[in-house]
């Protein structure tokens, strides 16, 4: 019996289990020393289970072409969300699984080893989702959240500007009230999904200046004035099309608006709480699998008459691998805890689990490419994409120097 037999992951599991047998082993094996189920009840570690096997099944075999093609993997999302990944964390009442951060973080972390570029253009959806879900009234949710949960469209976070990154307090785009409509101008910079998604939840200016003259209005696609700018060119992430969102005069419902005027950064900012633990979780999955294929690696290549593993030099790298991946997951875990539990400290550790997984997490990462040596910088090894794919975890969702920030802050206001 599922604890949450209301919860739409939980009865498509049920469904699952009893039409599909899933391999004895996860793809990347049980490695007991960083085994990511270690410390989860049953009913996660299932959820786990499922994640990693989609990620085996459907991400790990098209994760180089979606990275050298820049394709927007529609139908595989669409059959992420079939299992509930498309609202993890939202209610049920409007299609979402209802399951905890905790959760989810362990979903993502699974997921990102199949496709870390996906699986974070996923967290962002499921933000966007949950601001709505959180935030919307009732006509909001049940119009937006549905087809956001199933993935029948696809949602976007639009807050950074081409003169506002992470003082994102002084961003410009304005929405002027005319009526039963706010008309918008400005653009928003480095948006993931951008000209692919089909609702913008845009934090744009309606007031004064300052965090408190922000709200956030939810812009659909199609609607006249809204366009988007050239596709970037990225070192990765490159399964998502990233581009500037440009608003002309564009007209959107005051229906539109989630929640007051003047409430906007607030909900950015509550979205970015858990944005972080999404972003560092990805990092998590990246820096696993590579652990995993250096371990392999170390073991089948041969140097010097014998298996790189036998040297002790490698085996302190390896070792030193381990220990950051286990501190960074402790970490994300811990965090993602205590924002589901709303404590205060939920803001500071957010900040700290990212500001280190993220980092750790890709020198992790870097480290495996190394240990491949020229290997790991061919394109027809999986290493030197969870490279690319992670670097950008550290600049995004709030930069790791405003990580340091925010954690600081919180300690001298004590």
């Amino acid at each position: 019996m599922w604890r949450r037999s209301c919860g739409h992951l939980g009865a498509r599991l049920c469904w699952l289990r009893g039409g599909l047998q899933f391999p004895a082993k996860r793809h990347w094996g049980v490695v007991s020393c960083i085994d990511p189920s270690m410390g989860l009840n049953e009913e996660q570690k299932e959820f786990q289970k499922v994640a990693f096997d989609f990620a085996a099944q459907e991400m790990a075999p098209n994760m180089a072409e979606w990275d050298q093609k820049e394709l927007f993997p529609v139908d595989v999302m669409r059959k992420a969300a079939q299992l509930g990944f498309g609202g993890i964390y939202v209610q049920t009442d409007v299609g979402g699984s209802g399951l905890s951060r905790l959760d989810t973080a362990v979903i993502f972390e699974a997921l990102a080893t199949g496709c870390t570029s996906t699986t974070a253009y996923i967290s962002i959806h499921n933000m966007c989702a949950w601001i709505i879900d959180t935030f919307g009234n009732e006509e909001q949710r049940h119009k937006f959240c549905p087809p956001l949960c199933t993935m029948e469209k696809f949602a976007s976070y639009c807050l950074t500007e081409p003169g506002s990154g992470s003082d994102a307090a002084s961003l410009l785009t304005s929405a002027k009230r005319q009526g039963d409509h706010y008309v918008l101008n400005g653009s928003k910079a480095f948006i993931s999904g951008a000209g692919e998604s089909d609702v913008y939840v845009v934090m744009c200016r309606t007031g004064e200046p300052g965090p408190k003259g922000i709200s956030c209005i939810v812009v659909e696609k199609g609607t006249p004035g809204l366009s988007f700018g050239k596709k970037e060119k990225k070192v990765g992430w490159n399964s998502q099309p990233t581009r500037a969102v440009i608003f002309e005069d564009c007209a959107v419902p005051v229906a539109n608006r989630i929640g007051d005027e003047g409430q906007g950064f607030l909900i950015a900012m509550k979205g970015l709480n858990g944005g972080r633990i999404n972003v560092a979780s990805c990092s998590l999955g990246a820096a696993y699998a590579s652990v995993v294929l250096t371990r392999d690696h170390l073991n089948v290549r041969k140097q010097f008459g014998e298996p790189l593993a036998n040297k002790q030099y490698l085996q302190f790298k390896l070792a030193d691998m381990a220990t950051r991946l286990v501190a960074s997951r402790l970490m994300i875990r811990s965090a993602a805890v205590a924002l589901q539990e709303e404590r205060e400290d939920a803001v500071a550790l957010c900040s700290m689990a990212k500001l280190f997984a993220t980092d750790e997490c890709f020198a992790i990462c870097n480290q495996a490419l190394q240990m491949h040596g020229g290997y790991g910088y061919l394109k027809d090894y999986a290493i030197q994409q969870y490279v690319r794919d992670s670097r950008v975890h550290q600049i995004l969702e709030g930069s790791n120097e405003v990580m340091r920030m925010l954690i600081s802050r919180s300690l001298l206001q004590q």
